[in-house]
């Protein structure tokens, strides 16, 4: 995990790498707790025979769920430290590319993309790539953005 230790070493360090995670395997109970949350229940995520026979050959977490644990792998790439809060400013080109199958393990590596100084904060583009263990292509890339507050 790479430490930032104020605002302006998060702005200095713009173009960094970050990561990897540790990979986290996705489990039919993860994807069941998603389905049961969003009141998303299709068959490719939740119904293994139905699945197993589909496209996929087997259940497949949501997209949206892959979305959802950016956070988590966020804060295994990296923390900014002496703020007073980091706000989730929302994500760009946000692009699902590679199905995350269920028994599936994924981590996360980071590309400090952009920071830009504002006043009393910053404001970073991190483009997050999430891989799946044994595959070329990525499961997720998403440009999350974060602003933190000093």
């Amino acid at each position: 995990m790479k430490v930032f230790n104020d605002l302006s070493e998060l702005v200095a360090a713009q173009g960094s790498r970050l990561g990897p995670t540790e990979w986290l395997e996705i489990t039919q109970e993860r994807v069941n707790v998603f389905a049961d949350a969003t009141d998303d229940h299709q068959w490719i995520h939740v119904d293994g025979e139905k699945a197993a026979a589909g496209p996929f050959g087997g259940t497949i977490a949501h997209g949206l769920l892959t979305l959802a644990l950016v956070p988590h792998f966020s804060h295994q790439l990296y923390a900014v430290k002496n703020i007073s809060l980091a706000i989730n400013y929302g994500y760009d080109k946000v692009r699902f590319i590679d199905p995350v199958r269920v028994g599936a393990k994924i981590r996360a590596r980071g590309v400090l993309t952009t920071v830009d100084q504002l006043e009393g904060a910053a404001q970073a583009t991190i483009t997050v790539s999430i891989e799946m263990e044994g595959s070329d292509k990525p499961a997720a890339v998403v440009a999350q953005i974060i602003r933190y507050i000093a």
